[in-house]
C-alpha cells in the first residue's frame, strides 16, 4: 500500500510539473508506464544531443519525434557546406514537427570567430583581433551580427559565443587560441555586451562562457584534457573574471555556460558546473542571471573523477545547470543522460520543483526563438 501511495504521489508531482511548468506535452500519459514515461519526456527536454558525421542517425530523429530532446549541437565533422547543413537542419525540424512539443529545437554551434568556427564565413575576426582593432566596439558588434546572420542563414538559433574569459598573460590558454578580447575586464565586458546585443538583434541567442572564468588558466590547463583548479582570490574572481558577465547579463544574454574548472574561493570540492554554490548562489543570486544555464561538454576529462555520463548529468542538474551538453558525437551519450535524469526525477533524487523551473526557463527560450 505504501509503495502504491508513493507512486501516486510521484505521478501527481509529475502532472504538477506538466501543468505548472507548462513544459511537457502531456501525451506521455498515453504511453505505458505513466510516471517513467513522463519523466523520460521531461528529462529529454534538458539534453543537447550530438552525432557523428554528416547525416543525423535515425536514433536521434526518433528521440526528437518523441519530444525527448531539447536540441542538437553541430561540429565541424557534421558540416561540409552551408547548403548541406541547411538540409540537415530542415530534416531535424521536420522530425520536431512530429513531436508533442511544438517549440523549436535549440540548434547550436561554436561560431566564435577566428580559429573557432564550425561554419564557413563570418565572423572572420577572432576575439583577440577584435580587441586589437582600431574600433573594437564596432568590430565586436560586426562579429556578433555576422555570426548571428551566418547561423540564422542555415537555420540555427543558438551560438555558443562570445567567450568572456579575461586572459591573464600572453600565451595562456585563452590567448593562445585568440579566444579572449582583452586582459582588461572592463574591455572584455564592453566588447562581449556588444557582441551579444548584435547577435541577438538578428534572432540568434548568445551563450556567454565559461563562468566564472577561465582567464587564469595557463596553456596546459585545459578542462577538455585534464582536471583544472584555478586558485584565484575571491576578490579577484569577482572584480575581474565575473565582471564581464554582469555586463553581458545586463545586455540580455540568453544563456551562460559553466566552466569545468574548480574554484576553491567559491567551492573547493567540485567543478563550477557541478556546484550549486557557483550556479545558484554566485551566478543566479549574486550576478542576477535568470536565463538558461548550460554545461560545457559532459565528456570533458576534467570530470573523470565524477563517475559515468549519467552520474555527471545528475550532478550537473542538481547543481542548477538547465541544459546538459552531450557533445561526444554519439547519440547514445545523450540517451544515457536522458535515462539518468529520468531515473533521478522518478525516484526523487532530483527535485521535481527545481526540474520544472529548469524546463520553464528552457521552454521560454525555445518559444522566444520561434
Amino acid at each position: 500500500m505504501e509503495a502504491l501511495m508513493r507512486r501516486r504521489r510521484l505521478v501527481a508531482g509529475l502532472l504538477g510539473l506538466v501543468v505548472a511548468g507548462g513544459a511537457l506535452s502531456g501525451t506521455a500519459a498515453a504511453r505505458g508506464g505513466l510516471a517513467q514515461a513522463m519523466a523520460q519526456e521531461a528529462a529529454g527536454q534538458r539534453v543537447i544531443y550530438s552525432y557523428p558525421g554528416l547525416t543525423p542517425p535515425e536514433s536521434l530523429l526518433a528521440r526528437i519525434r518523441a519530444g525527448e530532446a531539447a536540441g542538437v549541437i553541430f561540429f565541424g565533422e557534421n558540416i561540409s557546406s552551408s547548403t548541406q547543413i541547411r538540409g540537415v537542419v530542415a530534416q531535424l525540424r521536420a522530425a520536431a514537427a512530429q513531436s508533442p512539443n511544438a517549440k523549436p529545437l535549440l540548434l547550436m554551434t561554436d561560431q566564435e570567430g577566428g580559429l573557432v568556427r564550425r561554419l564557413p564565413g563570418e565572423p572572420a575576426m577572432s576575439h583577440k583581433d577584435i580587441g586589437l582593432a582600431a574600433d573594437p566596439g564596432a568590430a565586436a558588434a560586426a562579429a556578433g551580427r555576422g555570426a548571428g546572420q551566418n547561423l540564422a542563414g542555415v537555420g540555427m538559433n543558438v551560438n555558443l559565443a562570445p567567450v568572456l574569459d579575461v586572459f591573464h598573460a600572453p600565451g595562456d590558454l585563452m590567448d593562445s587560441y585568440e579566444r579572449s578580447f582583452s586582459s582588461t575586464a572592463a574591455v572584455v565586458g564592453d566588447l562581449g555586451a556588444n557582441y551579444v546585443s548584435a547577435q541577438q538583434g538578428v534572432g540568434v541567442a548568445a551563450t556567454v562562457k565559461h563562468f566564472p572564468g577561465l582567464g587564469k588558466a595557463n596553456a596546459d590547463q585545459n578542462t577538455d584534457t585534464r582536471a583544472v583548479t584555478l586558485n584565484v582570490p575571491l576578490a579577484t574572481l569577482r572584480s575581474v573574471d565575473e565582471a564581464p558577465y554582469q555586463k553581458a547579463i545586463a545586455a540580455g544574454a540568453k544563456l551562460v555556460m559553466l566552466s569545468w574548472a574548480v574554484y576553491p574561493a567559491l567551492d573547493a570540492s567540485r567543478p563550477a558546473g557541478l556546484s550549486a554554490t557557483v550556479v545558484q548562489q554566485e551566478l543566479r543570486s549574486r550576478d542576477g542571471f535568470t536565463g538558461v544555464t548550460i554545461t560545457d561538454a559532459l565528456e570533458a576529462k576534467a570530470l573523470q573523477g565524477y563517475g559515468n555520463t549519467g552520474n555527471r548529468a545528475v550532478l550537473a542538474a542538481a547543481a542548477g545547470c538547465d541544459l546538459i551538453l552531450a557533445a561526444a558525437r554519439d547519440v547514445s551519450q545523450g540517451d544515457a543522460v536522458t535515462d539518468a535524469l529520468a531515473g533521478a526525477l522518478a525516484d526523487g533524487t532530483l527535485d521535481s520543483g527545481a526540474f520544472g523551473a529548469a524546463l520553464t526557463r528552457i521552454n521560454a527560450l525555445r518559444t522566444a526563438l520561434t
